[in-house]
């Protein structure tokens, strides 16, 4: 892996691009004034149109839950929702089905390109534009972001340049979460997603030298500065979410626990886009993965787009031994505490991934969580649904769920 800055491979060169990057930098701008107008009220407006959060009551209603298999074969997991709507399920190397209807059906797979996926894809709300990150082979190895402009049904090269971190290696983008496009404070419009450092493999001998970062953008995806690595080494396979007041919620796997048990999540906060982490912590009260193993398993993580509201979604097995037994997780105030789960499915349940509908689309209400079991499941409900589960004793439940 370089050490020094990572271009990816991409189509553009000569005058004719010069001009077209001045006419595609005008009109992110102006779309990025729209996103940012009301930073702190309500998130602003998407690509779209839409707004970008929306009211609680949207999630809730008669309580639904429906699973569907979705991608055969295989294995890594994604899935977001473009700004018009489409679910998109991401998966193995890389492919694509999508769902125009918030869920109900599925169209057939997309092929976004050969290779290994790097997983965490992003849909930047200011531009509409969904971007994957695609690794020639397991990582660390070349990589190469792709672009849709058209929610997913088409995907290109794009040239990007990612940037080491402060300790001179450039991240892996292989198994993350899904990134998120900042809505609140002074970092709205920014891209970030979770990235990890290999060390050089993915072997045992070398997980204790593993360690997560997030890398971020804030020209639309060509250049990625990379954070300061996560407080804890031996982590990877994280997940990251805004929260109201702009701060960055970050959520990772303990890919080594040695001597660590039980094995429970790791997170953090940023109070600077993404850039730096403090108040690093366990939490004891989130399983990472089967607790019979030392090494932590992918899980997924989503804040609901309600305005005024830091509710978040957690998924990864509940099992004393074996990944199974899927369960979600929920917090109603920004990852301090989560009082409540409830299973979603009994049989293999493996890395997870996590979105939520928006607001004025037909996803509106809906929360989406894509798992591997003997191929990928998509799981739909809604947040009335998760609160006819069972409380775990960490915390309570705040009174304005029940006004």
């Amino acid at each position: 892996m370089m050490n020094t800055l990572t271009r990816t491979r991409g189509p553009f060169s000569g005058t004719s691009v010069k001009r077209g990057l001045a006419a595609f930098v005008t009109v992110v701008f102006s779309v990025a004034l729209a996103v940012t107008e009301a930073p702190g009220k309500d998130g602003g407006r998407t690509a779209a149109g839409h707004p970008a959060e929306g009211k609680l009551e949207s999630f809730l209603g008669k309580p639904k839950l429906d699973i569907q298999q979705v991608h055969k074969g295989g294995r890594f997991p994604n899935i977001l929702v473009a700004v018009d709507g489409t679910v998109l399920a991401l998966w193995g190397g890389v492919k694509v089905r999508r769902s125009e209807d918030g869920g109900g059906t599925w169209g057939p797979e997309i092929m976004v390109a050969n290779g290994f996926m790097g997983g965490g894809a992003i849909v930047n709300e200011t531009n509409g534009e969904i971007l994957a990150f695609v690794e020639k082979n397991h990582p660390p190895a070349p990589l190469t972001v792709y672009r849709s402009k058209d929610h997913g049904k088409t995907w290109s090269p794009m040239e990007s340049i990612i940037k080491p971190d402060t300790n001179g290696n450039v991240p892996s983008m292989h198994m993350n979460e899904a990134g998120i496009t900042l809505r609140h404070g002074k970092h709205a419009g920014r891209i970030i997603r979770a990235a990890r450092h290999y060390a050089g493999r993915n072997h045992r001998d070398k997980w204790p030298e593993h360690y997560t970062t997030a890398i971020y953008s804030d020209d639309g995806g060509k250049t990625w500065n990379t954070s300061k690595p996560f407080a804890e080494m031996g982590t990877g396979e994280a997940a990251v979410a805004e929260l109201c007041d702009g701060r960055v919620y970050y959520n990772s796997r303990a890919h080594w626990n040695k001597n660590k048990p039980p094995l429970r999540r790791r997170c953090a906060f940023s109070a600077d886009g993404g850039e730096t982490w403090t108040d690093w912590q366990i939490v004891e009260i989130l399983p990472d993965g089967p607790q019979n193993t030392n090494y932590g398993c992918m899980g997924g993580l989503v804040r609901l787009p309600i305005q005024g509201k830091d509710i978040l979604i957690y998924s990864n097995c509940d099992s004393p031994d074996g990944r199974k037994l899927g369960t979600v997780w929920a917090s109603f105030d920004g990852g301090k505490t989560w009082p409540l789960k409830r299973l979603v499915y009994e049989g293999s349940f493996a890395y997870s991934s996590l979105t939520a509908g928006r607001p004025a689309t037909k996803s509106e209400g809906w929360i989406y969580l894509h798992f591997e079991s003997g191929g990928s499941r998509v799981a739909r409900f809604n947040l009335n649904w998760l609160l006819k589960g069972e409380k775990t004793g960490n915390g309570k439940l705040p009174m304005w769920l029940s006004q």
